[in-house]
Formats: C-alpha cells, sequence, structure tokens
C-alpha cells in the first residue's frame, strides 16, 4: 500500500447502536429466536442496516419443499420476521452483498433432488423496499458455485453444477461475471478444473483462490482468478497427504493467509492446512479436535475462527476456535449449537455469530438459531461524522487540499479521499473495501493513524462515474460486517 497522508483527526462520535450480550458466557453457545420456517442449504447475508437476510433452502416437511421465502433477523429483539419472498425457490444458491447494500442471489435448484432444477436466473433483494426483483440471468445453471465479489465491484461466478434429466451431474469450469451498473453476466476465463462444492476466497492481492470441489478420482490443484487478466492460473499444490481430501471451509486470516479445513467428500476428517499466497505454496497445520465434516468457518474480530459443523462423537454438532497465534483448535465448551450440517454461520455487528437452520443427520431440519460469544466482542466498524451520530457529512478529507469533501469543496473523480474509523485488525494485511455512491474505490492505503493510537486511516481514490451530489454515501466493509454510512459532496 502507498504512505498514508497525515491529517488532523476529530475525535468524532459515530453512531454504533449495537447490543452487546452480558449475560451470555464466553465461548458458549446461547439460543434466540427461531427462523419462522425450518431450512437447510438456505444464504443468510449481513446487511448494511445489522439485519440478516435469510433466504431459500429446503426443509424435510412434507413433499421436501424448497423455499422462495426470506426473513430477515433482529438482532437488537433477537427475533426473525418475514421479508419479501423470492422470484423462485431456491436451494444451493448463492448471496453476494454488493457495494450499494443491495442482495445478489444467483443460481441454485429449485428441488431438493437437483434432477434437471439448476437455474441460470438470478435476483437482486433490495433492503429499503424488503422485496426480490428479476437481473440478468447466467449463461449456465448452477447449483453448488462459488460467488466473490471482487474489488472491481463485479461479481465472479464459478463453477458449480447442473444435471440432464436422469440425476446425471454435470460440473462446470465455466466462469463469469456480474456488473451490478448493468445488471448483466458476461463470460470470464474458465477454471482448469469443473469443480461444484469448491472454495472461492479473495485474497488480500485480489487474486481470488479456489480450491476443491473436483468430479474426478482425486481433487485438481487449487488455482488462482487475476481479475486483471480475467484469467486463472494453477497453484500448490494442497500439503494434504490425501489425494480425496478436499477443503471443508476457507477462511481468510488477517495475516493474508488461507485456512482451509479438510475432510473426504461425504465423509469426516481432522486434517487442515494452511495456504501462503506470498509464496503460492500449502503447509499443514494442526489438526481439529475431532473429525468433521459439513461444517461453517466464521472469522472472528480478534483473528480466531470459528469451527461449527457435524462430527463423528456427538449429535447435534459441535464446535471449536482455530487460533493463528498458537496454530492451534480448542473445542468450544458449555451448550451445543443444535445443528450439524446445512446451516449458516453469520458474524453480527456487535462480534456474536448466529448460527441458524440447518439439520440434523439423518432425520429432521431444524429452524433452531443460536448465538455463540466469542472471547473478544469487537463491533463492526464504525466511520466518523461531523453531527457525532454517525450519520451525515462525514470526516473525510481530500489529500490534496486537506479540506473536508463537502458540499463546499466537493470531491472529483480521481481525488484521494482520507477518513479515519476502528475496529481494524491491528497489523492486519488484508484491506477493507469502500464504497461510495455505491461503486468500490480503490484502497490505497490502510493502517494506524499516525499519532493517533487505537484508530486506523484509509485512503482511497474517488471512482469514476459516482452521481455528483452533496450526500454521496460513503461505507466500508471489512471481514464481512459493513460500517455505518456517513457521506461526502461530489461533484
Amino acid at each position: 500500500m502507498k504512505s498514508s497522508v497525515v491529517l488532523p483527526l476529530l475525535v468524532l462520535g459515530a453512531a454504533c447502536n449495537v447490543p452487546i450480550a452480558t449475560a451470555q458466557f464466553v465461548g458458549s453457545f446461547a439460543p434466540t429466536g427461531s427462523l419462522t420456517t425450518e431450512r437447510a442449504s438456505h444464504t443468510a447475508t449481513l446487511l448494511p442496516n445489522g439485519k440478516v437476510l435469510v433466504a431459500g433452502g429446503w426443509a424435510t416437511l412434507a413433499g421436501w419443499p424448497v423455499w422462495a421465502s426470506a426473513e430477515l433477523y433482529d438482532s437488537s429483539t433477537g427475533t426473525f420476521s418475514a421479508t419479501g419472498g423470492m422470484t423462485t425457490p431456491r436451494t444451493g444458491h448463492t448471496a453476494t452483498l454488493l457495494p450499494d447494500g443491495r442482495v445478489l442471489i444467483a443460481g441454485g435448484g429449485a428441488t431438493v433432488n437437483m434432477d434437471g432444477s439448476a437455474q441460470a436466473s438470478a435476483e437482486l433483494y433490495d433492503p429499503s423496499a424488503g422485496s426480490f426483483a428479476a437481473t440478468g440471468s447466467m449463461a449456465d445453471g448452477r447449483s453448488g458455485h462459488t460467488a466473490t465479489l471482487l474489488n472491481t465491484g463485479q461479481v465472479l461466478i464459478t463453477g458449480g453444477s447442473n444435471y440432464a434429466v436422469g440425476g446425471i451431474p454435470n460440473y462446470l469450469a465455466a466462469a463469469e461475471l456480474y456488473d451490478p451498473l448493468t445488471g448483466h453476466f458476461k463470460p470470464t476465463g474458465s477454471m482448469y478444473a469443473a469443480r461444484a462444492g469448491h472454495a472461492a476466497t479473495l485474497l488480500a492481492n485480489g487474486k481470488v483462490l479456489i480450491d476443491g470441489g473436483g468430479a474426478g478420482d482425486s481433487e485438481p490443484s487449487p488455482e488462482l482468478y487475476d481479475p486483471a487478466t480475467g484469467t486463472f492460473s494453477v497453484t500448490g499444490p494442497s500439503a494434504s497427504p490425501e489425494g480425496w481430501l478436499i477443503p471443508g471451509s476457507a477462511s481468510l486470516l488477517p495475516n493474508g493467509k488461507v485456512l482451509e479445513t479438510l475432510a473426504f467428500p461425504g465423509d469426516f476428517d481432522n486434517h487442515s492446512e494452511m495456504y501462503d499466497p506470498n509464496a503460492g505454496t500449502f503447509s499443514a497445520t494442526a489438526n481439529m479436535t475431532t473429525n468433521r465434516g459439513y461444517r461453517t468457518a466464521t472469522l472472528l474480530p480478534a483473528g480466531k475462527v470459528l469451527i461449527d459443523g457435524r462430527d463423528d462423537t456427538h449429535f447435534g454438532g459441535s464446535s471449536e476456535v482455530y487460533d493463528p497465534v498458537t496454530g492451534t483448535f480448542t473445542a468450544t465448551t458449555g451448550m451445543f449449537p443444535q445443528s450439524e450440517e446445512g446451516h449458516t454461520s453469520t458474524l453480527l455487528p456487535d462480534g456474536t455469530v448466529l448460527l441458524a437452520g440447518g439439520w440434523i443427520c439423518c432425520g429432521f431440519s431444524v429452524a433452531n438459531a443460536e448465538i455463540y460469544r466469542p472471547a473478544v466482542l469487537a463491533p463492526a466498524p464504525v466511520l466518523f461524522s461531523l453531527s457525532g451520530d454517525g450519520k451525515g457529512q462525514g470526516a473525510v478529507w481530500n489529500a490534496i487540499t486537506g479540506q473536508l469533501a463537502s458540499a463546499n469543496a466537493p470531491a472529483t473523480a480521481g481525488d484521494v479521499l482520507a477518513m479515519y474509523t476502528a475496529s481494524l485488525f491491528e497489523g492486519g494485511v488484508v484491506p477493507p473495501q469502500v464504497a461510495i455512491g455505491g461503486k468500490l474505490a480503490d484502497v490505497l492505503y490502510f493502517g494506524g493513524a499516525p499519532g493517533y493510537p487505537g484508530y486506523y486511516q484509509v485512503n482511497f481514490r474517488v471512482p469514476s462515474g459516482v452521481a455528483p451530489g452533496s450526500g454521496v454515501p460513503v461505507r466500508l466493509t471489512y471481514i464481512g460486517r459493513p460500517s455505518n454510512a456517513v457521506t461526502v459532496g461530489v461533484q
């Protein structure tokens, strides 16, 4: 990153409105409100307003329904409530928060058995309206694919599978890009290997690590997607001692490395490994505390990773935490979560984690939801405003003039703006994403604010095409959590 520009820091407030749980024991799970219906293989997306959008999935109810319905979790009340439904039932789909606050829902199957039902259609959820609307369709029907928001603002869709009549799986190597500005998908380079149920991780350098999900007798080599060239290249190989081990989860750590927990397809294992983007290599790390499959992984604000899911010893699922400082896993204590697979895990604005839905093998889906309280509760990043309530004119300076980027001194495309924030990771190398006017900006610098311990400075360039105005919104997203929105002037 380029060197910082030191600007005066106004000690201003920023509205957080984040409830912090105090009665729950550290490192434990506690029940919260239940979903409005049983769901498994649904999606859960943290919205800029702090609520969680839960959409689609299936249930082990009469007829094995796949849902088009959606609901919202409100952490301030601990309850779920219905919101507008999707245009079509989906399971095995993806949900991606876009820079303008909408959510892209893409693909997925319309039936549980997936017999010819993988969809190419996509739709957008608008939190302000509480409704879904169709957007452009993908070139291929896909389920079990990945969707990754790139630093360009586009969404990379990779792999997945669709099924011919008769249930014969067709794994895909094709990839495409969704452009939120046009609402259309377009092809990009294809992967070296066809994959479904794989992992895709946006790295600190802007490339995407693709791993797992092969269709052959052994797992294909990991590969990297480069947005600058639109091409994939092989990296790795895996450090796994078994060629069949695949990533059950992949987590980008604050130091820029990727933790992958491994499993056999349809079976359990306890191995894990670490990918180093600088070297392009994998190395073995500590084993998990138990053999696992069908797990979720959630990066916590302190840099640890919560692993949760099915194991081969405990009915109803269990969890453990990876500590990158010691390089070890530790089992959580107290109440266990009540889902084994097909659930979602979402880091909330206050630093707790929502686990929702899923099913317990081999019998029934659940509407249960629990809250995990980590040892460190760090709130989502906050941006400062002149009013002190985290709204309105932001404390955002033009790095050239030293003036606030306001209606009286509006910024223009190409200008470098600087702002301060809190709750970034000390010494982290993974940049935040900054959206201005619904478009992602190029982040030029992030790190400790010189002379102001506990604060962080972020410098970014105003992208072209931002609609002019005196109240253009600016928002920062870090470790999957959006900040509050402040405004700047743009001409």
